[in-house]
């Protein structure tokens, strides 16, 4: 039986920013290492091609040298033959002609990992001409070519593998100004699209974008969470225009696109990093006291971590503790998921799992639903 011809592309500097509050890594990847931010992009294509060890017999990964793809699936011990030479130092010019010279080879779908800037310069060298899915390792994903989590890649590329039946639609490719993200504005822009897989219970949709429209919904979330907050217990502020209602409430600078931490109605640190968020936390904890982290969702996707708020990293989360998570979203947010669980990405499986089961969504002034988490 032919094997079936995996191809793979790994941006190595995918989603560095996330962590150390550079709110994405195109052009930055120098800036982030200096700040201490470690890659995790491999990380997450092995989280993807775990899932598909089962079938090693049965497939042949055409990949990239080294961290573009040739070292995680060589240490995992899959058939695989490098058919490009990336730079030592790999650009998004090696991406695009990685990704045309995986086309021209006639694989079966290229599996590539990074975010959104991956994803425009995979559609750039290739667009609808053959089929894609991406492993979500970058900072932005607002693009529809992206799986839900890394292991939902795996599971798609398992369909795959093993004959199933699966649809093949286009999917939009976006991406934002990452100038004006960092200055707290999302201006969205289609790019084009590519052919992806369509298994809807994997694949993301596409970020809804554009503010809250029922002011009014937002205003009594703001005015519950604020009546209910504690003296001498510090406040993770994330990031999103519902828990910015927050800060607007309490009469506070909030950063759109950041972390800030609030004590007693007071701003005490602006967008901060993972490692600012840790010490901060420990602290606390040394004193015998909480910290808690106000949250909120991504329209249209779900995902409570892993997307647009790398700086609440796995450490960051663990010593917050489940039970000092705050989460809040409008009903309207949570009932355009159809039914679709919220989901944890956080790139650490068992800190995902213990993350899933369902969680207090407070959705009004002492109102609140009950909601489920999946990984």
């Amino acid at each position: 039986m032919k094997k079936f011809k995996l191809g793979l592309i790994v941006n190595p500097v995918a989603g560095l920013g996330g962590s150390v509050a550079l709110k994405g890594s195109d052009n930055m990847s120098q800036q982030a290492f200096e700040l201490g931010a470690v890659a995790k992009s491999n990380q997450r294509t092995r989280a993807a091609l775990e899932v598909l060890l089962p079938y090693q017999s049965k497939m042949e990964i055409y990949t990239v040298t080294g961290l573009m793809g040739e070292k995680v699936a060589s240490e995992l011990g899959f058939v695989t033959q490098v058919v490009y030479q990336s730079k030592e130092e790999s650009t998004a010019e090696d991406t695009e002609k990685a990704a045309q010279t995986l086309r021209d080879k006639g694989v079966d779908l290229i599996l590539f990992a990074g975010g959104d800037g991956t994803a425009r310069n995979i559609c750039h060298a290739v667009e609808d001409t053959c089929v894609v899915l991406g492993i979500p390792a970058g900072c932005k994903i607002h693009s529809g070519v992206y799986a839900i989590t890394p292991k939902a890649a795996g599971r798609v590329v398992e369909l795959l593998v093993t004959g199933e039946l699966v649809t093949v639609q286009d999917a939009d490719v976006m991406d934002i100004d990452e100038v004006a993200f960092r200055q707290g504005s999302v201006k969205a822009k289609r790019y084009g699209e590519m052919q992806v897989p369509s298994e809807l219970r994997y694949i993301q949709s596409v970020k809804s974008g554009g503010k809250e429209t029922d002011e009014l919904v937002l205003d009594d979330i703001a005015a519950y969470v604020a009546s209910q907050m504690e003296d001498d217990e510090k406040y993770i502020i994330g990031s999103g225009s519902t828990v910015a209602a927050v800060m607007q409430e309490i009469g506070l600078d909030n950063t759109l696109l950041g972390v800030d931490i609030i004590e007693d109605h007071e701003l005490i640190a602006s967008d901060v990093t993972a490692n600012q968020l840790v010490k901060v936390i420990k602290e606390q904890i040394e004193q015998g006291l909480k910290t808690k982290l106000v949250i909120t969702l991504i329209g249209g996707q779900g995902h409570i971590f892993g997307r647009g708020n790398q700086q609440l990293s796995p450490e960051v989360i663990r010593l917050i503790g489940r039970d000092n998570i705050i989460l809040v979203a409008t009903k309207t947010k949570l009932q355009a998921l159809n039914g679709r669980p919220l989901i944890s990405d956080t790139g650490d499986n068992e800190l995902d799992e213990a993350l899933s089961g369902y969680i207090k969504v407070i959705t009004g002034f002492n109102d609140h639903v009950m909601y489920a988490v999946g990984n």
